[in-house]
């Protein structure tokens, strides 16, 4: 089953639901704490001079963290401190003290010496202070606990690893509080939640794992829950099938309208994308001008000249775009259209119109925002991919707005628009009409750079064209997209000089590592 995102509550009835069927959350602490060691082994290569402090807490989070530093002495020889914030007498803590691992607390130590001096020798550091129900802001006491571990390793830099969250985010909402300690690795059981997924927290995160702690997939609970998180093997089981007797018919027809003066390279990038997403034919709609420009260098597509006005694609064009994409199994509208007039009169004409499965992008969604009730002109599975922006400019609210709470922006108008909406950005959200959600692991800045937007929808409009269902063709290209966006940047050596070229010209590798899963 695929890996579930949850809020703070929803995780509690199902620990709950686990508990009255017989996982007792004695055994989900058993477990919690030896996923997270497996994890840390896993990470780390932890021997005798590996030296780990544990920062625990006085509830569950802290008991996770106790049950993970018995389980790591028993099963290496690194050497082990526990650190408490608060006092604990309790039986996990008897029974980590049981294997000899030395503990200082911290009322033991007011001047704070002892945390810094084991913190600044750390090789790791474990989290395991607050839970998934902490708050921002944190307490004075535990802020500066935190504030000295920052200081005393800011030279050493240990890998640290959060149990469940970084302690001082809030696992809803995506706060963080300034004094949290960044993690390499967290750690979430059961569920992604949904604040660790949500910027600012997401960026103190790290590496997300998730380990259901011996939940069983059938728990009525858990099976009810309709976000997930896209990890490879959701993403492996979404590929469309290439039989080898398949042919170009097979693998589906795409036509992209896109592209004018100011824009060139939208229609390019947007067509080679759809090339290289596995479709049999594409065809790029375009002015006669860009069609003369692009052509030459981009060999693969069909070519469908449409009328223009002053080199933009003009409102004649309509019925050249409606006879040409007969037969066809998907048709994107929008990568650099601009918003001459006559364009948007364009938009608004094609709407109308009988078309194959829709996807509108970039400017046609601005075109759309212009449009009383829009949502209304739209065929059913039609695919919407705003950026917070456009977004905004499509709900009339502000992009702070949007920011603010995009699960919620993202679920509510996919259903009332009754579309599938991809809203852009880290993390990338795909919403059902249904009330599904889909969020892409990925989050780097790779992405943010002019292009890669087309690059993206042309990716889904190839993969909807090769007969995935909107929602499916949506969340398999944005999570293929993002996987490209990390090679490109692991390839050129600096996120920073990615360009929506290195993108598309990874698109290859990412599909290799989406079929391993």
């Amino acid at each position: 089953m695929a890996i579930k995102v949850a809020s703070v509550e929803q995780v509690r009835q199902v620990e709950a639901a686990a508990d009255r069927r017989g996982l007792s959350y004695a055994q989900m602490m058993q477990n919690a704490g030896a996923a997270a060691c497996q994890l840390l082994l896993e990470r780390m290569a932890v021997g005798e001079s590996t030296r780990v402090l544990f920062l625990i807490g006085k509830g569950n989070n802290g008991g996770d963290g106790l049950v993970m530093a018995r389980q790591l002495a028993q099963t290496s020889q690194a050497d082990i401190h526990l650190y408490l914030l608060e006092a604990r007498t309790d039986e996990v803590f008897s029974a980590a003290t049981a294997v000899g691992l030395p503990w200082t607390a911290v009322a033991d130590d007011e001047t704070g010496s002892v945390l810094r001096g084991l913190a600044g020798k750390a090789d790791v550091i474990v989290d395991a202070l607050l839970g998934i129900g902490g708050r921002p802001p944190l307490r004075a006491k535990l802020k500066t606990a935190l504030a000295s571990v920052r200081e005393a390793a800011s030279e050493t830099k240990p890998f640290v690893l959060a149990i469940d969250c970084p302690s001082g985010s809030d696992c809803d909402r995506g706060e963080i509080d300034e004094a949290a300690l960044p993690a390499n690795v967290t750690i979430s059981f059961i569920a992604a939640k949904p604040g660790v997924l949500t910027f600012p927290a997401a960026a103190s995160v790290g590496d997300l794992v998730v380990s259901q702690i011996g939940i069983e997939d059938k728990l009525p609970e858990l099976q009810r829950l309709s976000t997930v998180f896209m990890d490879p093997s959701l993403a492996k089981s979404l590929l469309p099938a290439r039989p080898l007797d398949g042919h170009k018919g097979t693998f589906g027809k795409a036509m992209l309208v896109a592209g004018c003066a100011n824009y060139i390279g939208a229609a390019a990038l947007a067509g080679e994308a759809a090339c290289r997403s596995g479709a049999g034919l594409v065809t790029v709609a375009t002015t006669r001008q860009l069609v003369d420009i692009v052509a030459s260098n981009l060999r693969e597509p069909t070519w469908l000249p449409l009328a223009s006005v002053d080199d933009c694609i003009a409102e004649d064009a309509v019925q050249t775009v409606i006879e040409g994409a007969r037969g066809y199994q998907s048709l994107l509208v929008g990568c650099g259209l601009g918003l001459h007039a006559s364009t948007q009169a364009f938009v608004r004409s094609l709407l109308e119109s009988d078309l194959p499965p829709l996807l509108l992008d970039a400017d046609a969604l601005n075109s759309l925002s212009r449009l009383p009730n829009f949502w209304q002109r739209l065929p059913a599975e039609t695919i919407l991919t705003p950026h917070s922006g456009e977004m905004a400019r499509l709900t009339g609210r502000s992009t702070a707005e949007i920011n603010g709470d995009r699960w919620a922006f993202a679920r509510h108008y996919a259903e009332r628009w009754q579309v599938v909406l991809l809203l852009k950005g880290a993390h990338t959200l795909i919403a059902a009409p249904d009330g599904r959600i889909s969020v892409i692991p990925h989050k780097t800045d790779a992405l943010g750079t002019a292009g890669t937007g087309d690059v993206l929808a042309g990716l889904i409009a190839g993969l909807r064209a090769q007969g995935l269902s909107a929602y499916d063709s949506a969340r398999l290209g944005a999570y293929v997209h993002a996987q490209a966006g990390t090679i490109a940047a692991q390839a050129v050596g600096s996120s920073r000089s990615v360009i929506a070229r290195d993108v598309l010209g990874r698109l290859g590798l990412a599909f290799a590592a989406t079929e391993v899963g």
